[in-house]
């Protein structure tokens, strides 16, 4: 590990880029991103991801175990200002970014489980979604009409990592639909009204998990081509609906449950 260095002034030009680095246009135009958790940074070089400098104060904890790493000492006020968190975690890692994947990276990767998040705009439920998919063995996650880019700080946390694992992939509706009607999937849309119920439901073996925002739902043009319209039964007396995440989580886990049962039978 290399010594570290100090930085003690706001002015410096490492702690101005942090900062610009929290607005999407920052991380744009610098091609980098932040993470403000080891837990996230280790899941991060796990998939190849490169630091460019890490921010540390030994107030705060023990700096992470990196080799070859420009560390910068900071203090915990210094830290705390540059912070996403209220209550920062010792550390900040400022990471090389990397161009976000489409329509022919799609095609290359061939998966047979998708998960299909249309015009999702709240990073929470989108990282949540990225979690689960990545424990329920989907293949790939497509982003659909999506503002959103994978280095926000609340994607980032709320997926534990799974943002990094390269396998999302952000098209607009379009090619969305075309990818998935050429490449024959079975398109599973949850929808409140829906005409099956979970409990009804048969996954294929190319499958596509479609959810809409939690205010509007599934545009009609998505609706319209499902192969299947699902809804969750609820027993409760007071709620409707479920937040998209659970929604998301609980179709997911069907699909996984019923290829699991599947590859059982074939195993006996």
């Amino acid at each position: 590990m290399s010594a570290p260095l100090s930085i003690t002034s706001e002015q410096n030009a490492k702690i101005k880029l942090v900062r610009r680095l929290r607005s999407k246009r920052g991380r744009a135009i610098a091609r980098r991103f932040v993470v403000d958790y080891q837990r996230d940074l280790q899941r991060a070089l796990r998939c190849g991801y490169a630091i460019d400098f890490l921010l540390h104060s030994p107030e705060i904890a023990a700096a992470p175990p990196l080799d070859q790493v420009e560390i910068f000492q900071v203090t915990p006020q210094l830290l705390k200002r540059v912070s996403y968190r209220e209550n920062p975690a010792g550390m900040i890692a400022v990471l090389h970014s990397r161009p976000a994947k489409g329509l022919l990276d799609l095609v290359d990767a061939g998966p047979n489980h998708v998960l299909v998040l249309v015009n999702l705009s709240v990073p929470g439920n989108v990282g949540a979604l990225l979690r689960t998919a990545d424990a329920a063995g989907i293949d790939a996650v497509i982003l659909v009409d999506s503002a959103l880019d994978l280095y926000n700080p609340n994607i980032i946390r709320s997926s534990t990592g799974a943002c990094f694992r390269d396998n999302v992939y952000q098209l607009g509706s379009d090619d969305a639909l075309a990818y998935l009607r050429q490449h024959r999937f079975q398109i599973v849309a949850a929808a409140i009204d829906g005409a099956s119920s979970l409990f009804e439901l048969e996954f294929g073996a190319k499958t596509a998990v479609a959810l809409g925002a939690e205010d509007s739902g599934l545009p009609e043009a998505w609706r319209s081509v499902a192969d299947q319209l699902a809804r969750i039964p609820m027993a409760g007396g007071l709620a409707d609906s479920l937040n998209v995440s659970v929604c998301g989580a609980i179709l997911m886990y069907e699909r996984y449950r019923q290829q699991d049962a599947a590859t059982r039978e074939k195993e006996r």
